[in-house]
């Protein structure tokens, strides 16, 4: 079996993630559950080889053996897209293809609140979108472009690892920029996309205090920025953000951080109560008050000024699962199990 052939039935069984692993059969992941595709037999690392290595292009295979870790996308002739991701695990290769749907999803299709269409009116600040791998941080950043595109004459300019969604220009325009074949470093790509007539910059991962102080500093300099990161709340994420710095540097990025903020929403992906999966969300905007506690590194207060700010759009994630079970997405036991205070729910 090709890899195609794979990456087709992941798509028809509507899964989010196909994983490819030495000593058993091909896996998917679907509405978050791991199980073999059926009726498939185990792999061994000659059969992976074979599967993997033509999707590769020379110059992406020697990268591949040289630093054991690639990432990329792969488009079937279907239009259905993966990023896919190829490593090294006891000495056999192995693969894990994130399915990405053809259709760019919009901000009512991931059921995004009211105050996140205010947020991209902005034009200048810092956007976060944070959670846990596989909790949709793509889908929702890939929403917040399209809804920009749509809304909005502007220049956006978006670097990827890889590219995933691909978007058609609308009343924007849109360059989208991949790392290793359009750029090589996203803190090089960073340096220069200021004279590139940037309104819109989307920074796909910021993995790096390279990476996250560069980000910062474009948010500086009067452009609206997107980017993510792998923190699973709002006080987190500045905390992480802070902490990546040497201790001298901080308080100076705090300073940065309480002026370029706009927001942060975090996010997870919930089991529904018959299928799917649904997100639910925390949101933090950047209101004086919060600026302040940054500033004055009170981070932990934050989580008060959110539950106590919900007139103004913010939301914590246990009043955000509550309101799924009380909407019937969710049950009652599945809101408990993702709350930091289950007793919330009577």
């Amino acid at each position: 079996m090709k890899m195609d052939d794979l990456f087709k039935i992941a798509v028809d069984q509507k899964a989010s993630d196909l994983h490819i692993i030495v000593g058993m059969p091909p896996v998917l992941r679907i509405d978050g559950k791991l199980g073999p595709i059926k009726d498939s037999s185990k792999i061994t690392n000659k059969i992976a080889e074979e599967m993997i290595y033509p999707l590769l292009s020379e110059k992406q295979k020697e990268i591949f053996l040289t630093i054991r870790e690639l990432d990329l996308s792969h488009e079937l002739k279907t239009g259905h897209r993966f990023r896919v991701n190829l490593h090294w695990e006891k000495d056999n290769i192995g693969l894990v293809a994130r399915v990405i749907s053809s259709k760019i999803p919009t901000m009512e299709d991931i059921e995004m609140p009211e105050i996140a269409y205010k947020l991209l009116e902005s034009s200048q600040g810092l956007i976060l979108v944070t959670g846990p791998t596989g909790c949709g941080k793509s889908t929702t950043l890939a929403a917040m472009i399209n809804y920009i595109n749509n809304t909005r004459s502007a220049n956006i300019i978006t670097l990827e690892d890889p590219i995933e969604f691909l978007f058609q220009p609308n009343k924007s325009i849109i360059k989208q920029r991949q790392l290793h074949t359009d750029m090589l470093t996203f803190q090089n790509a960073l340096i220069h996309v200021l004279r590139q007539d940037p309104n819109v910059i989307m920074v796909g991962e910021m993995r790096d205090l390279e990476t996250i102080a560069a980000t910062v500093t474009l948010a500086e300099t009067g452009h609206l920025v997107l980017g993510t990161l792998h923190t699973h709340n709002a006080a987190q994420t500045i905390d992480r953000i802070i902490d990546i710095f040497p201790s001298h540097q901080q308080q100076q990025i705090r300073l940065q951080v309480s002026m370029t903020l706009k927001a942060i929403i975090s996010q997870q992906l919930i089991p529904q109560d018959k299928a799917g999966r649904v997100a639910a969300r925390e949101i933090l905007l950047n209101t004086p008050a919060v600026s302040n506690l940054i500033r004055e590194n009170k981070i932990t207060q934050i989580k008060t000024v959110i539950q106590t700010s919900a007139q103004e759009g913010m939301i914590t994630m246990d009043q955000d699962l509550i309101n799924l079970f009380n909407a019937g997405k969710i049950s009652k036991e599945t809101a408990q199990a993702q709350m930091s205070n289950p007793e919330m729910i009577d």
